[in-house]
């Protein structure tokens, strides 16, 4: 599944945003495989980060100054997790993708880590590491579609529903687009 993953992401031109005011950010999309499974790891976010206080995300952040944005998923991960670079297989892009309330432009990368991991998780950054089957974003019955209000335009909002955690906003957006890759893929499309 590695390869067909990499190469559904590298047959496909990936939507850059090049808005100005937008702050740039990016991610890393660890998945493993774990009995057999290939799993994605998500992080519920501690309550005194200075953004995104208590949602689920992808380890990541804010680019800084002169770094592209691989590097700066690659560095989140690691200041997050303990993710090391050199653990970490990239297997492509996802769109950009904009953040809905805090005005950041998401630059996501897939990347395969082994696993067990020996994670070194940010007591200060994250509250809980969630490990989400592939397959459960599959459950058509864990997803849904809002339309909510934002600045009097109307919205679409994601929602995936795993045992007590609930993935929304552009982390959502994010995996709906990284399945729906996938599920082509499957389809034969």
């Amino acid at each position: 599944m590695e390869e067909k993953i990499r190469e559904i992401l590298a047959c496909r031109d990936k939507v850059c945003i090049d808005e100005p005011g937008l702050a740039r950010a990016a991610v890393l999309i660890p998945l493993f495989k774990k009995n057999g499974e290939y799993h994605v790891i998500l992080t519920q976010r501690t309550h005194t980060v200075g953004s995104h206080k208590g949602q689920i995300s992808f380890p990541g952040g804010r680019q800084e100054e002169g770094e592209d944005p691989l590097s700066t998923a690659l560095r989140e991960a690691e200041e997050e997790m303990g993710i090391q670079k050199r653990d970490v297989r990239i297997l492509g892009e996802l769109d950009d993708m904009c953040t809905l309330s805090s005005d950041f432009c998401i630059a996501p990368f897939v990347g395969l880590i082994p696993y067990p991991y020996p994670f070194k998780i940010s007591d200060q950054e994250i509250d809980e590491v969630i490990e989400l089957p592939l397959a459960a974003l599959l459950d058509e019955t864990k997803f849904r579609e809002e339309v909510q209000e934002r600045n009097g335009q109307p919205l679409q909002v994601c929602f995936y529903e795993h045992g007590k955690h609930i993935v929304w906003g552009a982390t959502a957006r994010i995996l709906k687009q990284l399945m729906d890759l996938l599920s082509r893929q499957a389809q034969g499309m």
